[in-house]
């Protein structure tokens, strides 16, 4: 064996042995002695601002100190790096891509991540036929937005968006593990594990950055298609530095620091080859959009058993949540109002199980967003960044309806007199003193409307943490007209099943009590079905993600989705029907036998609208390969058992 005569050295800033080149580098990674020139940042002119109008000089910008230290693995030091504090982000020629997967390779050895996670892949589109067959590689990973929607959207403030680089970075033992940044971020950037319950992400090499080295997913790259630097610069042979190339989402979403070249004429079409039903066509500017990709024809099918997902604890949170907020703020509401079955319902002692009842469902509906998270046990987290995240404000505002309840329930305890009867028997204790002594109906009056107040914003923030433009599915005011429709259908079912029952007993007329009830109860089906009409009725004509959701939806899932559309149409006819004949004073037996009949079919469809909700959704994701980030064959490796092994790259579905 030959005497390797230069052996590769570390280096060190206490000896300074290496050169005057690498004097005053930290030591944050170590500089080989042979390191190629094309890992080192170039040395450019640098812009005043990016093509979005944002100031590339992040200290300027943000007025933070442009010498504090990163304590990038608690070293304190600070790197050298003379555009320390400018934007950086990736340069991507297309035409240059091979797709080796080197830029994955090195990415994934760097951070030791397993084989089912990927801070960068390499996907890829084709287009034409033989002989003129393209095909373009797109590798991705985090582009450390001037946008962030991940930081804004994550409940737990797990995401800091630096001055240093401009790097966009996220600790992992902050995260509790909810997977809303992965909804929220256009390009597929934060990994959830579903082994660790936890997200982590690309952290731009901040590390090599101090010491004036590119990424490593740069640094591997042999067919020279990433590259690295201040933003805006275009590296050397360069002739373009475009903001998209087909495959990419809108740039408009995030302002994100990527840029392309891809000069090579592509074909009028680009497919995926995974199994997402998308392709691209290019517009008469140039541009390509995402289009519907028919691959799995039109055939209709129930497939009842797909409804089963991952997400079915989401499903019960929000349905029982927004029950509660209907059950709760209804017959309220309509005792403020004045209407007298309501006022005399509130002075019953009934009124006080209703309460009860309603900070039941809550509390069940936020243990199962708990039970979805990776790290349950973290799930206080989840209001530290009220500021920005809708998903925290959404948890806020339910415990706050919850606490109001309960509330509400505590003051109307003493005058509920089957209970005070109750603790007088055994434990001769009498609680009236309290209602003597307090004017407990204004207690009762203001934790009402607390509650009330605090459940409004609960449904509300539920709208706004699914208007995501990632995922144009749910990107559309139907998604609020199905969580205010289901409160009010719901809602008024389980109010209706307490109160009406009460008024019978009392031996009073429920006329005016149903007439109000099933008027919310129809109110609640019309929305939710303008909702539904208006949703297929602009996906129909779309050319986005949320069409070919759609397209799923009428295909894949197009039996379940046409008889859950005509059992709400005709639920919402015979209420109407109903409602008239309670108006007019017919048999209370039939029309509450044929209301509890209606109500067990609104829960049915409620329970399939909602599954399909969550199913449906297709993300504004980059492409993915054959195997790699593909749905499709994830699926089929579960099926078969092929996921088992690990060197497959398949996450589990449970960690």
């Amino acid at each position: 064996m030959s005497e390797i005569k230069d052996p590769v050295q570390s280096f060190d800033p206490a000896t300074a042995k290496l050169g005057e080149e690498q004097k005053g580098r930290s030591n944050h990674w170590e500089v080989r002695t042979q390191e190629q020139p094309y890992a080192f940042l170039p040395e450019q002119p640098i812009k005043d601002q990016n093509r979005y109008g944002q100031l590339i000089d992040l200290v300027e910008l943000t007025g933070l100190d442009a010498n504090r230290p990163m304590f990038i693995n608690d070293n304190p030091e600070v790197g050298s790096n003379p555009n320390r504090n400018k934007q950086h982000g990736f340069f991507f020629t297309a035409d240059n891509c091979i797709g080796c997967h080197a830029c994955e390779a090195a990415c994934s050895e760097k951070n030791e991540n397993p084989a089912h996670i990927a801070f960068r892949s390499v996907g890829y589109v084709e287009g034409g036929s033989y002989p003129d067959y393209k095909r373009m590689n797109i590798s991705m990973a985090c582009n450390h937005c001037d946008d962030p929607v991940c930081l804004k959207g994550c409940p737990t403030r797990a995401y800091t968006k630096h001055a240093e680089y401009g790097a966009v970075l996220q600790d992992p033992e902050t995260c509790f593990g909810c997977g809303y940044c992965t909804w929220v971020c256009p390009y597929n950037a934060p990994q959830l594990d579903p082994i660790k319950g936890q997200v982590s992400k690309c952290n731009m090499c901040v590390d090599r950055l101090e010491v004036g080295l590119k990424p490593s997913c740069v640094s591997a790259c042999i067919g020279n298609a990433l590259d690295f630097g201040v933003i805006e610069n275009t590296p050397e042979n360069r002739e373009q530095c475009k903001t998209s190339i087909p495959g990419f989402p809108d740039p408009e979403i995030t302002h994100p620091n990527i840029r392309f070249q891809q000069t090579k004429t592509m074909p009028m079409e680009m497919s995926r080859t995974d199994s997402m039903p998308i392709k691209y066509h290019r517009d008469e500017k140039g541009s390509y959009k995402p289009v519907v990709d028919q691959k799995q024809g039109k055939a209709r099918f129930w497939n009842l058993s797909r409804l089963n997902s991952r997400e079915n604890p989401l499903v019960l949170f929000t349905l029982f949540a927004q029950a509660a907020f209907g059950l709760f703020s209804i017959p309220f509401v309509a005792a403020l109002f004045g209407i007298a079955p309501f006022v005399e319902f509130m002075s019953s002692d009934m009124f006080f199980v209703l309460c009860v009842v309603s900070v039941v469902f809550t509390a069940f509906g936020l243990l199962m967003s708990v039970t979805h998270l990776g790290k349950p046990m973290r799930f206080y987290r989840g209001f530290n960044n009220l500021r920005h995240s809708p998903m925290a404000r959404e948890g806020f505002g339910l415990s706050m309806l919850a606490a109001g309840g309960g509330l509400t329930a505590l003051f109307a305890l003493p005058l509920n007199q089957t209970i005070n009867q109750w603790l007088s028997d055994w434990f001769d204790f009498d609680l009236t003193v309290l209602s003597s002594s307090l004017n407990l109906q204004n207690y009762i009056l203001g934790a009402g409307l607390f509650a009330l107040i605090s459940g409004i914003g609960g449904i509300y923030y539920m709208c706004r943490c699914y208007r995501i433009k990632a995922r144009p599915f749910w990107d559309h005011w139907q998604t609020g007209t199905s969580f205010v429709g289901n409160s009010l259908s719901l809602g008024a079912t389980f109010a209706g099943a307490i109160i009406v029952s009460t008024i019978l007993v009392q031996g009073a007329d429920v006329t005016q009590a149903l007439v109000v009830l099933l008027s919310c109860f129809s109110i609640g089906l019309a929305i939710e079905a303008i909702g539904l009409i208006g949703h297929n009725h602009d996906m129909n004509r779309a050319e986005h993600e949320g069409a070919a959701s759609h397209y799923v939806q009428c295909t894949t899932f197009g039996k379940t989705y046409v008889m859950r559309n005509w059992l709400l149409g005709l639920n919402l006819i015979a209420s109407l029907g109903l409602l008239t004949l309670a108006s007019e004073g017919f048999s209370t037996f039939w029309i509450l036998a044929a209301w509890i009949a209606l109500a067990l079919v609104n829960i049915f469809t409620a329970a399939i609208g909602r599954a399909l909700f969550y199913i449906l959704v297709i993300p504004t994701t980059m492409p993915g390969a054959f195997f790699w980030k593909n749905k499709g064959f994830e699926d089929h490796a579960r099926d078969i058992g092929l996921a088992n092994n690990p060197a497959t790259g398949v996450a589990p579905l449970h960690h």
